[in-house]
């Protein structure tokens, strides 16, 4: 059976039972009963299915490796974390964070005023905010009122100007100010796609000379026992220890080199972002060389070793690691519509009574194909192939004889991989690609899967059925936006196989899994399709419940939300109708009823033909 990676990716969040992929957890409930239990609502389209125990059981491996971590080591600082909220912020996503993370003082992280706003609304008064990129006075005189309100609130600075702004807020208002932290420029660089995070040439952060220069400044303008944080960041989805132990050890020797000189009220470092996620569904694709484990035992102990060094306290740990808290917890259902290579059936072979003799020596391959000769027989056909397009260049064949010619072939092909196991693996990843299936989703990937789209970041997917039946056809996967980018290829160093399925008989259903970080974010309305349906589902020992439906929006809406007047535009639609002269009083209040169910609904597709 093909288990598609999941002891790879799901760390045993989703099973295989049998025919269906399940939740392991309590009741364990199946993928497909929740996806039919929603679509017998007569909800089409994309849905987002969010499982909040799988965000508890993040923040809880989160805190529960660092804490054992610093007792292990006899670390004296404590751990803390925030959630950056540019990662996902519906408003789902955020309550369940905060909710399940109220036991440990979760806290959240924010960059821009909006995300600020979100984080004073949503933290409570014990759980730490964090306010990190480019600010302006008033977003810094919105931190200021963070504290003013109670909030536990640091904000760190990326460049001198910012906190010369600082100041200037200090002196001109009678606001409480709050902790300050001081993003650094790490000479140490990260890994992966994201590793200009960090190096001398990154975005963020205040060099050796710059950092000596704050601390004058926040020394003449008698903020220094304000200055509590230094903050770094390598990249997201790092994927090599290596670098982070180094930027640790440079990281660690800022912090002691500073309340060496004075920095007295200095507590905390911030080592940023950057747990990875694991995509990858095949044993030999990339993977991040770490645990979480080891992750929090080589921050504790680098640190704590360095502090013992230089005679200096061990400071508290921040960590901003959203990616490893939501990705898991959100998973993309979509029906598949229609399958492309459905005109190779068989049945669709239209032998005439006089036919080319290739095509005659086609069909006599396929009628007597076996495990003997097919790798034989294969060879032949698709020599044939190759003659006969050129005989339907030149006229000699009809289209007819074109149609048999590519029909017999496909399934010479698909019958000669079903009978043995022996042809190379060069030669098998050349007829995978040419005997592909596409499979059309009724989704949009620059939506839904923004990441692939961007930086061909790889999502584990997998059919939620069927798993008692081989998955034969090599898959590669169009959504229906109308551009050619929106298609995830079949790779033969990554296959993907899926099922033949007639879809005139029954639903087949895709789940795309740890979904849950940054698609949602940076998802984008290509041909103006909109974020699926959502819901959240929670599991007990008995059953499952969906709770917060958030529907899509409706053709109507998503006009709306780029700027276009609808009520205008739905008169113009209306005065078109009672203008034509072609149809009856009767057939016009039909054909409008008809026009305010689409202009409600939301714009995947309901059918197809």
């Amino acid at each position: 059976m093909n288990t598609y990676g999941l002891n790879i990716w799901s760390d045993d969040n989703f099973i295989i039972d049998e025919d269906e992929v399940l939740v392991n957890y309590k009741s364990k409930p199946s993928l497909l009963d929740i996806t039919q239990k929603i679509r017998s609502l007569d909800v089409r389209g994309p849905i987002i299915l969010r499982f909040p125990h799988l965000i508890k059981k993040q923040i809880n491996n989160l805190y529960n490796s660092f804490n054992y971590s610093i007792e292990e080591n006899n670390y004296k600082g404590s751990f803390r974390a925030v959630f950056p909220l540019k990662v996902n912020q519906l408003p789902f996503v955020v309550a369940a964070v905060t909710d399940e993370g109220k036991n440990f003082s979760y806290g959240l992280e924010a960059g821009s005023k909006a995300e600020l706003i979100l984080a004073m609304s949503k933290s409570t008064n014990n759980s730490p905010i964090t306010v990190n990129g480019f600010k302006d006075k008033e977003m810094i005189t919105l931190a200021f009122i963070a504290k003013q309100s109670g909030h536990d609130i640091t904000i760190t600075i990326e460049g001198l100007g910012e906190l010369k702004t600082i100041i200037e807020v200090v002196e001109k208002s009678d606001l409480k100010v709050p902790n300050i932290g001081l993003r650094v420029r790490l000479h140490s660089t990260g890994s992966g796609t994201w590793a200009k995070s960090a190096g001398m040439d990154a975005k963020f952060g205040l060099t050796a000379t710059e950092i000596l220069e704050a601390r004058k400044l926040l020394s003449a303008a008698n903020l220094l026992d304000k200055f509590t944080m230094i903050h770094f960041h390598i990249g997201s989805q790092m994927e090599d220890i290596a670098p982070i132990k180094r930027a640790l050890r440079e990281a660690g020797n800022i912090y002691a080199g500073l309340k060496v000189l004075g920095a007295s009220s200095l507590n905390s470092i911030n080592i940023g972002g950057g747990l990875a996620v694991t995509y990858a569904q095949h044993d030999d694709a990339k993977l991040h060389n770490y645990s979480i484990e080891e992750f929090s035992s080589s921050v504790i102990f680098l640190l704590g070793e360095i502090m013992d060094a230089k005679g200096v306290k061990h400071p508290d740990v921040f960590t901003e690691s959203g990616r490893f808290v939501v990705a898991s917890h959100s998973v993309l259902i979509t029906p598949v519509l229609e399958l492309f290579t459905q005109d190779y059936h068989e049945n669709l072979l239209n032998l005439q009574e006089s036919n080319p003799p290739l095509i005659k020596e086609l069909n006599e391959l396929y009628t007597h194909l076996n495990p003997d000769n097919c790798i034989e027989y294969l060879h032949d056909a698709l020599d044939h192939i190759e003659s006969l397009l050129t005989l339907f260049d030149l006229g000699y064949i009809n289209l007819q004889d074109r149609s048999n010619a590519e029909i017999l072939v496909h399934n010479i092909i698909k019958k000669s991989l079903n009978l043995t196991s022996k042809i190379n693996a060069s030669e098998l990843k050349q007829l995978q690609v040419s005997l592909q299936e596409r499979y059309l989703i009724n989704a949009s990937i620059f939506q839904s899967l923004p990441d692939y789209w961007g930086l061909k970041q790889h999502f584990p997917v997998m059919p939620i059925h069927h798993h008692t039946k081989q998955a034969m056809r090599a898959a590669s996967i169009w959504d229906i936006t109308c551009d050619s980018d929106g298609e995830i290829g079949f790779d033969p160093d990554k296959p993907l196989y899926l099922h033949d399925i007639d879809l005139t008989k029954e639903d087949y259903f895709l789940g795309f899994f740890n979904v849950g970080a940054y698609q949602e974010a940076l998802g984008m309305s290509h041909n103006l399709f909109t974020h699926p349906n959502e819901y959240t589902i929670v599991i007990d020992d008995n059953s499952f419940e969906i709770k917060n439906e958030v529907e899509s929006k409706s053709t109507l809406n998503i006009l709306d939300s780029i700027g276009y007047d609808t009520n205008k535009l739905v008169r113009k639609l209306k005065m078109d109708l009672n203008q034509s002269s072609f149809i009856t009083k009767k057939e016009k209040s039909d054909t409008l009823s008809k026009l305010e169910i689409i202009l409600a609904q939301n714009g995947y597709l309901r059918t197809t033909s």
